[in-house]
């Protein structure tokens, strides 16, 4: 656990603050309504609160923490205005300063969801359709060279 100190008045919260899920505790937000992860392997119950970050500190964040992880990742765009029940403090961290959520997000505060590749990068629908596609596109050539090696074999 990291040695916090409380956020200072000349600190403002943010409009927006950022969360790296994975996607099975994303998935059981939806059906529960709530997200209490802390961070990787950690509740909010065991830490105390819930890590967050600004858009900046994604990078970094991902980088210390998520890569090589293996699973399926996201990104939460999170609107403290929107939090019921949990407070946002904006704590000292080492040199730098993170936002901290004191209690459960609400489903309703996540106002965006997006999927992180494996570099630490939000993912887009068109670059998971071109993905999708790339693969697609990789069996359809496979599948055609088999079929013309038979052809060629056969005759």
């Amino acid at each position: 656990m990291s040695e916090t100190t409380p956020q200072t008045p000349s600190e403002p919260l943010p409009d927006r603050i950022f969360h790296i899920a994975t996607d099975a505790d994303w998935r059981r937000t939806l059906e529960t309504g709530t997200y209490s992860t802390s961070t990787v392997g950690r509740t909010l119950e065991e830490e105390g609160f819930i890590h967050a970050s600004r858009r900046e500190q994604v990078q970094g964040v991902f980088d210390r923490y998520y890569r090589g992880l293996g699973e399926h990742l996201v990104l939460l765009t999170i609107d403290p205005a929107r939090l019921t029940g949990a407070d946002v403090r904006v704590e000292a961290v080492g040199d730098d300063t993170y936002p901290h959520v004191y209690g459960p997000i609400n489903r309703s505060a996540v106002v965006d969801v997006a999927p992180l590749d494996r570099r630490g990068g939000t993912e887009t629908l068109m670059s998971l359709w071109i993905s999708g596609m790339a693969v697609r596109m990789g069996i359809a050539l496979a599948v055609m060279a088999l079929v013309t090696v038979v052809v060629l074999v056969l005759s």
